[in-house]
């Protein structure tokens, strides 16, 4: 019995595997027929075309003010009066300070009452001038008489007409009336002498005066530039001084405004190699700037000078833009984003990022459909991003279709079927920059972060597609 209860077992337990080794063929054989009548997968896919894209960098920066004037006094007192309020806007000229204007009138006073002083001993210089100036005409007359005389008793005393006494009286005479008119000769010099004096006097006085006019003018504290006031370091009654280290207020214009922006050496190296190579062309100056609360500034700035050093505890290079700041939106010290399209890139293709996978060694690639519409791995090279898509600068053809959605549910040498992307927004093309040297203002920002999303965001496009 127990024999033919354990062959009955056996039997049972053959039969079972008998049957369940012809499901197993039959679910095979099923599922291989069931491929062959499934139909290939469809893909969207978009066709390669190569443009010119601007490269619009993202840099930090911080605002600073156009001009900055640190306001000092130029004479010494008490301050008297402030004459502005802190924190206004003030022009250039205005008076923002009154310093006590005692001493500095008494000053002027003295060099009026000097001048006039100057003057009148100019006057008395040239009456002495001209008095002397008579006295040598006199003198000289009477010479001229002399020798005349002398002349005339020369003839006569040759004859014994007069007597040798006469004669010798008479060059006396000559002689006599020659020594005046060198003494009148002198007289003239030493007056001429007084009266250029007397008029360096003059210049000495007015020079005085100017000098303590000066003074009592800076008794005023005027704003040297037009522009908006910090707080007021002093008060009423304040002893100031000329040339102190302290300023009495800072005056900054914002009207216009610099923006510094910092760039690694590295990435200005880069893009001089592009560059020169060819593989880029020089962008525009332009820059937009974007505030702290995320909105962007209304007006572009331009770039005003780069520095041709690097600094060596930083390894950036300062970019500086101006803005206009009409409205005092910018203030100094503001942190802000700016977007500078320093470069454009030559036959670029713009691709959708659900387009593009990253593999494990961090290499980027897309699908493409073949000819023989079947799937092909393609590893392609990025360059930042524009208008929210990948920059291919390597690795594509014009013409190759790129797959967009459904290249999660595909492999390598599968079949598909290619369907056109229709796209809500298409990608800008080449006619959107007119000038490959100078592209449009309204450029987007270009990202050089690597993105590490790329797979999420193509299952992400698919899903909504699906």
């Amino acid at each position: 019995m127990k024999h033919s209860y354990l062959a009955l077992v056996i039997a049972s337990v053959l039969s079972t595997a008998v049957l369940v080794g012809c499901d197993k063929n039959d679910d095979a054989a099923g599922e291989q027929a069931a491929q062959q009548q499934m139909p290939p997968a469809v893909v969207n896919v978009q066709t390669v075309t190569f443009e010119t894209v601007p490269q619009v960098q993202t840099f930090s920066g911080r605002t600073a003010a156009y001009q900055t004037a640190d306001v000092r006094p130029q004479v010494n007192g008490v301050i008297d009066e402030v004459l502005f309020r802190e924190g206004s806007n003030v022009k250039k000229g205005q008076p923002l300070y009154r310093i006590n204007t005692d001493n500095y009138a008494s000053s002027v006073t003295s060099g009026q009452a000097s001048v006039q002083q100057a003057e009148a001993n100019y006057q008395t210089s040239l009456a002495n001038n001209a008095s002397a100036k008579a006295e040598m005409v006199s003198r000289q007359a009477s010479l001229a008489q002399a020798q005349n005389d002398l002349q005339r008793l020369q003839g006569l005393v040759s004859i014994d007409a007069i007597s040798k006494q006469q004669y010798d009286q008479a060059q006396t005479t000559v002689r006599t009336a020659q020594a005046a008119v060198q003494s009148a000769a002198a007289a003239v010099g030493q007056t001429q002498a007084g009266i250029e004096s007397a008029k360096a006097g003059i210049q000495t006085a007015k020079s005085g005066l100017d000098a303590s006019t000066l003074d009592l003018n800076r008794t005023i504290v005027r704003a040297p530039l037009t522009g908006r006031t910090d707080r007021s370091s002093v008060t009423a009654g304040t002893l100031v001084s000329a040339g102190q280290a302290d300023p009495l207020v800072t005056i900054s214009r914002l009207d216009p405004i610099y923006v510094d922006i910092s760039q690694s050496s590295s990435e200005l190296l880069k893009l001089r190699q592009q560059i020169a190579d060819g593989s880029a062309q020089a962008g525009m100056n332009s820059v937009e700037l974007v505030l702290e609360d995320g909105s962007v500034y209304p007006v572009r700035g331009k770039l005003a000078l780069s520095e041709a050093k690097v600094d060596a505890s930083t390894g950036a290079v300062t970019l500086r833009a101006i803005f206009p700041n009409s409205n005092n939106i910018l203030l100094p010290g503001m942190y802000v984003t700016a977007r500078l399209t320093q470069s454009v890139i030559t036959n670029a293709a713009l691709v959708p990022q659900s387009a593009v996978t990253r593999t494990p060694k961090s290499e980027t690639q897309v699908y493409i459909v073949d000819e023989n519409n079947k799937i092909q791995v393609r590893p392609v090279t990025i360059n930042g991003t524009y208008d929210g898509q990948w920059v291919v600068t390597d690795g594509l053809k014009a013409g190759d279709k790129v797959v967009i959605i459904g290249g999660s549910k595909v492999k390598p040498e599968q079949e598909v079927v290619a369907k056109p992307l229709e796209s809500a927004n298409p990608a800008p093309s080449a006619k959107a920059v007119p000038n490959a040297k100078t592209p449009q203002q309204a450029a987007k920002t270009v990202d050089k972060k690597p993105a590490g999303n790329e797979t999420s965001n193509a299952k992400s496009t698919e899903a909504a597609a699906n």
